[in-house]
Order: C-alpha cells, then sequence, then structure tokens
C-alpha cells in the first residue's frame, strides 16, 4: 500500500514538473541567440579577468614573483611528490628487499629513510620547477629555526629520536617492549612516534623521544629467549628436596618452557614466615603472553602443592597482653583521684 502511494505521488510531481517546464523551455528557445552572443562576451572578459587573478604577483622572493598559480603548481607537485612516495616504497623498495634476506625490522627503516630521502628531493626540485629560489629563503629559515628553538623542542626531539631509532634499531617492529609504564608489542615506527599494542588490543601511540631518554625493556632484541623467575613461599619444616623436584615437574611439564637452558630452583633465604624458593626457567613467551604464561606456571605450582600437602604460608604474629601494667596503671590512677 505505502509502495502504490509513492509512486502515484511520484507520477503527479513528474506531471507538474514538466508543464512548468515547458514554458521555461519555449522562452529558452526564443532568447539562444541573443544568449549566446551575451555569454561569449562574459567569457572573454571572465577569462581575461581569470588570468590577470592567478598571475598577479601576491609577494617577492629574491628576483622571483610569487603568484596564486605557481602557489597552486607547487601545492600539486608537493601532493604528486607524496603519492609517487608511497607508490615507490611500497611497489618498487618493499618488493626489492623481498628478494633479500634481511630482517622485516629492518627492511621496513630502510624503506622509510629512503622514502624521507625522496619526498626532501621531490620537494627540492618542486620549488626549483615553480621558480622559487631557496637561497632567498635564508631569513625566513632563521625565523623558523628560532621558533623550533623555542616552541617546538619537543617535536624535534622525537624527529631525531625517529632517526636514530632508525639507524641503531634498539626497537624494531614485532619487538616487547616496555617503557614509561607502556607494555606491548612494537607495530608502527615512524619519525615523530612509535605505535605499541598492548595485549588488550588497546593502542598507544609513544614519543620517540621517550625511547632515547628513558630506559626501555625489550624482551625480543636479539633474541627473543630469556629467563623469567617466579618466587614461591612454603611453611617451616617442609621438605626442601620434594619442593625442589616438584617445582622441576611443573617446569618440565609446561610446553612453553624451555628444556635447554634446563630450568632451575634456587633456595633463596629464609624468610620470616615461609622457606623461600625460586624457580627459573627459560622461555620464548614473554614477547607473546607474559602474564599468561607466568599465571599457567602459578596453577602449575599451586595444585602440585596441594597433590602432595606442601602448605603456602602466609605472615603469622603473635600477641601477647600483659595484664601487670595495665593493674599498676589502674592503681596509680586510683591514688591520684584520692588524693585530690
Amino acid at each position: 500500500m505505502v509502495f502504490e502511494l509513492n509512486r502515484r505521488l511520484a507520477f503527479w510531481v513528474c506531471a507538474l514538473l514538466c508543464l512548468w517546464l515547458v514554458p521555461v523551455v519555449s522562452a529558452a528557445d526564443e532568447n539562444a541567440s541573443a544568449s549566446a552572443t551575451a555569454l561569449e562576451e562574459v567569457g572573454s572578459v571572465s577569462g581575461v579577468t581569470f588570468t590577470k587573478v592567478i598571475n598577479y604577483p601576491l609577494f617577492k622572493l629574491g628576483e622571483n614573483s610569487i603568484t596564486l598559480k605557481s602557489l597552486l603548481v607547487l601545492g600539486i607537485l608537493f601532493i604528486l611528490v607524496i603519492v609517487l612516495e608511497k607508490v615507490v616504497r611500497e611497489r618498487v623498495v618493499m618488493r626489492v628487499f623481498e628478494k633479500t634476506e634481511l630482517p622485516e625490522a629492518l627492511e621496513y627503516g630502510i624503506a622509510r629513510i629512503l622514502g624521507y630521502i625522496f619526498m626532501v628531493i621531490g620537494f627540492y626540485m618542486a620549488f626549483q620547477f615553480v621558480g622559487i629560489d631557496l637561497s632567498s629563503l635564508a631569513f625566513i629559515a632563521g625565523a623558523v629555526g628560532v621558533g623550533i628553538g623555542f616552541g617546538l623542542q619537543n617535536i624535534i626531539n622525537n624527529f631525531v629520536s625517529g632517526i636514530i631509532i632508525f639507524a641503531e634499531q634498539p626497537i624494531a617492529i614485532g619487538d616487547r617492549i616496555e617503557v614509561g609504564g607502556v607494555a606491548g608489542r612494537v607495530k608502527k615506527i615512524s619519525l615523530r612516534s612509535t605505535t605499541v599494542v598492548t595485549n588488550d588490543n588497546i593502542t598507544m601511540i609513544v614519543p620517540n623521544g621517550d625511547f632515547i631518554s628513558q630506559t626501555v625493556t625489550n624482551w625480543s632484541h636479539g633474541d627473543p629467549k630469556v629467563r623469567i623467575r617466579i618466587p614461591i613461599g612454603v611453611a617451616y619444616g617442609t621438605d626442601t628436596a620434594l619442593v625442589e623436584r616438584l617445582l622441576l615437574e611443573v617446569a618440565a611439564e609446561n610446553k612453553k618452557t624451555l628444556k635447554d637452558p634446563e630450568p632451575s630452583v634456587f633456595f633463596t633465604t629464609f624468610g620470616e614466615s615461609s622457606l623461600d624458593f625460586e624457580l627459573a626457567v627459560w622461555t620464548s613467551e614473554m614477547a607473546q603472553s607474559p602474564r599468561r604464561f607466568i599465571s599457567n606456571i602459578n596453577f602449575a605450582i599451586d595444585q602440585k602443592f596441594r597433590e602432595h600437602d606442601i602448605e603456602i604460608p602466609f605472615p603469622q604474629r603473635d600477641l601477647h597482653v600483659r595484664s601487670g601494667g595495665i593493674e599498676i596503671k589502674k592503681a596509680a590512677d586510683s591514688e591520684e583521684s584520692a588524693a585530690v
């Protein structure tokens, strides 16, 4: 029903529109010749005006005058340089790297550096094509340098830090890192910042300056194999040899624990309430899921200790109340009240 009403409404609207266009079209036919002559005159005038506008000198740089036309051409050339840089980097450079045995992170870093060099050369050629002499921009460059020194210190710091990261490769794409309270896997490295994705799939944007000025923990740098130390305490009187055997069994039963190097158990100290041990295992999971790996080890230790009735103690305190001191204080208080 609704569809039928819409069809009828569309039909009557089209009919009314046709009736309205009939006199308009007839009037347009009568004035066609006069309108054509007028349009030719206006077109010639507007063409001259448009040419004057785009060629009007806005300001001078050295001996050359900068016009609106040159600025438009410069903007188009900049866009072409950026597009060409992306195409060359993704279609040519990365395909060449696919045939090499270089690490993926190093390939990405080299490709980015080559892309930035390409853009610098392209921007310079664009200035030369338009006729802008860069030597005439020395005064402007000095003023911009002062502004950078005072207001853009952090940006320049992050930019230079990004170049250092690309050159030295302290971190790479895919590495598991911790810096400034942020822990996760490196997903992207740019000149200003680095993208880190946490295990909760939260994307953190970290300035590159933090990787140079702060202490960075890289669990994957060079070799993803690391040793994890898991502390555990048992009650006094527990068979320490049995504890050592059970902890080694837990390490051996975990599929993500490396067999070479072998796991170890250390008797660290006699604590206030427990005998303190430490299970040291080698694994490559710190670059993947460190918390899950440690959690699985703790679950297995708790289950193994329960099966063998080994107690995991908690701090205990003995409270002794002496009644003699309280009675003396009460007697002293009663003597003072009687004297008053």
